[in-house]
């Protein structure tokens, strides 16, 4: 083998079709484009969603709802979820390798659901004043 014999592989090319080049070609005259109309002409396409001048589908339905970009940043937790986690001291990170809140939330706040008997310190969260008083009354604080 020397690089001035190497070839593709019988079958793997084949030439590009040549339309509008006679009756023999099996694609001559219209050139596969069928008669008339906007797309047998050069340059005549329209844009997306175009409906022949109609209003469009996109416009004929109301605008609706709001997605937020932020809204995987932010998390709840519930006291009932602190009291099942063995460690005393929680921060973002520990909750998130308990698989508590996702991977990519930054801000966490607790929230009074459930019941909370031992004492958790709270690092870098926050709280709700119902969900601080439970804290508190627990022992625990929130730093």
């Amino acid at each position: 083998m020397q690089l001035n014999t190497l070839k593709p592989a019988a079958g793997a090319k084949h030439a590009k079709r040549r339309v509008g080049r006679g009756i023999g070609s099996g694609l001559g005259k219209t050139a596969g484009r069928g008669h008339k109309g906007q797309k047998s002409r050069s340059g005549g396409f329209h844009k997306v969603g175009f409906e022949g001048g109609q209003m469009p589908l996109q416009r004929r339905l109301p605008k609706r709802g709001f997605k937020s970009m932020g809204q995987h940043l932010y998390a709840q937790v519930r006291l009932s979820e602190l009291q099942a986690l063995p460690v005393e001291e929680i921060d973002v990170q520990a909750l998130k390798q308990a698989g508590v809140v996702g991977q990519q939330v930054r801000y966490v706040k607790v929230i009074k659901t459930g019941e909370l008997t031992r004492k958790v310190v709270l690092k870098g969260m926050t709280a709700t004043a119902g969900a601080k008083a439970a804290i508190e009354a627990a022992g625990g604080s929130l730093v």
